[in-house]
C-alpha cells in the first residue's frame, strides 16, 4: 500500500478515464477548501481519495465519494483504509461507491465486507445518464420531442448562450432558484472555488443564458475522463417562457463532447424506481421532481448505485451522529 502525492493521485487518474470526478484532484482541492482534509491511497491498479473532517473532541468522519478507483483487491484496500481512519480517530467510514445497480453477484460481501447500508446517501444515487458519444442528430433525436422543440424554440426567440467566468451573477441565479423552488444552495465563495479548481484544467464551464442582454439562466457541468456531470443550475423568473434551460443544456453537452466526453450525467433525480417516476412526475413537484421533469427529456437511462455503506469504528458516537444528521438534512453536493 502507497501513501500518494496529490501529483501522483493526478497521475494515477489521469491513467483511469472512467474515475469518477468526486475522485479527481481537484474535487479534494475543492473539499479541502471546506474542511475536509484528502489523503490519497494506492494498493497496485487500485486507489482511493479518503477525505476526513474534523469532530469536536478529536474525532473526524471518514467519507469516500464515488470510489474505489480501478481494479483490485478491495478488501486489503480498506485494511489500509482502517489504518488510515483510526489515525484521523474516525467515527465511521462511509463508502458511496461508483457501481451501478444491479450490482454483481456476490459484490456486497466480497467487496464491502464489514460495511452496514447507510442511513444517510451524501450524493443523490439515482440519475440520468445520457450517452452522446452520436453524431448530434443522433442526440437531438434520441430526447422527447418536447425537449428537441424548446431547444429549437430557444434558438428562435434569440436567447444565446455564452461561456463565462462571472460566479457572482451566476450566484445570484442560484439564490433565486433556490428561493424558488425551495432547495438549499451553497454559498457565492463555495461556487467561485469549484470554478478556480476545475476551469484551470478546463474541467469547468460556465454557461450563461441571455436574452436582449438580461441574464436568464446558467449552468455549471464539469467533466473527467470519458464522463460530463451537470451539477449546478439556476434560472430567474424572467423570459421563462424562452426556454433558455434547455439551450443551456444542449450547449453544456456540445461543450462535453468538444472535451472527449461520451456521457453526460444530468446528475439527482428522485430515488424511485423509473416506472414510479414515470407515473407521478406529471402530479408532484417537491424536491427533486421538478428537475426530473426537466431531465428525463434529454433521453437518457435512468440509473442508480448501490448506494451509501458505512463501516464502522466507534459505535457510540456513531449512533449520535447519525442523530445529529437527521437533523441536520440534506446538503447540496
Amino acid at each position: 500500500m502507497t501513501n500518494l502525492t496529490k501529483a501522483e493521485w493526478g497521475a494515477f487518474i489521469a491513467d483511469h478515464p472512467d474515475a469518477h470526478l468526486l475522485q479527481s484532484p481537484a474535487w479534494g482541492d475543492l473539499k479541502n477548501d471546506y474542511g475536509w482534509t484528502p489523503e490519497y491511497l494506492r494498493l497496485g491498479d487500485l486507489g482511493a481519495m479518503v477525505l476526513f473532517r474534523r469532530l469536536p473532541l478529536g474525532h473526524s468522519v471518514a467519507y469516500l465519494p464515488r470510489g474505489p478507483v480501478g481494479e483490485g483487491d478491495w478488501p486489503a484496500l480498506w485494511s489500509a483504509v482502517d489504518d488510515l481512519s483510526r489515525q484521523h480517530k474516525a467515527i465511521f467510514l462511509r463508502v458511496e461507491p461508483a457501481v451501478w445497480e444491479p450490482a454483481p453477484e456476490g459484490f456486497i460481501p466480497q467487496r464491502l465486507p464489514g460495511f452496514k447500508p447507510s442511513p444517510q446517501t451524501v450524493q443523490p444515487p439515482r440519475t440520468v445518464l445520457v450517452d452522446i458519444s452520436g453524431p448530434e442528430e443522433n442526440l437531438l433525436a434520441a430526447m422527447k420531442p418536447k425537449t428537441r422543440y424548446n431547444i429549437r424554440l430557444a434558438e428562435r426567440k434569440d436567447v444565446i448562450v455564452t461561456p463565462s467566468s462571472d460566479i457572482a451573477v451566476f450566484h445570484h441565479l442560484m439564490e433565486t432558484t433556490g428561493e424558488r423552488d425551495a432547495f438549499g444552495i451553497h454559498s457565492l465563495d463555495y461556487y467561485q472555488a469549484a470554478y478556480k479548481h476545475f476551469a484551470a484544467n478546463d474541467a469547468c464551464v460556465l454557461l450563461l443564458a441571455s436574452y436582449e442582454g438580461q441574464t436568464l439562466a446558467g449552468l455549471m457541468a464539469f467533466a473527467q475522463g470519458s464522463t460530463a456531470w451537470y451539477l449546478y443550475g439556476a434560472s430567474n423568473n424572467r423570459e421563462r417562457n424562452r426556454m433558455p434551460t434547455y439551450l443551456l443544456q444542449w450547449e453544456a453537452i456540445r461543450w462535453a463532447r468538444a472535451r472527449g466526453c461520451q456521457t453526460y450525467d444530468l446528475w439527482g433525480v428522485p430515488d424511485q424506481p423509473e416506472a414510479v417516476l414515470e407515473a407521478e412526475f406529471t402530479e408532484r413537484s417537491e424536491g427533486l421532481w421538478g428537475v426530473y421533469r426537466f431531465k428525463r427529456g434529454f433521453g437518457g437511462e435512468v440509473r442508480r448505485t448501490i448506494g451509501a455503506w458505512d463501516r464502522v469504528y466507534k459505535p457510540t458516537l456513531y449512533k449520535l451522529y447519525q442523530l445529529y444528521a437527521q437533523r441536520q438534512g440534506a446538503t447540496p453536493a
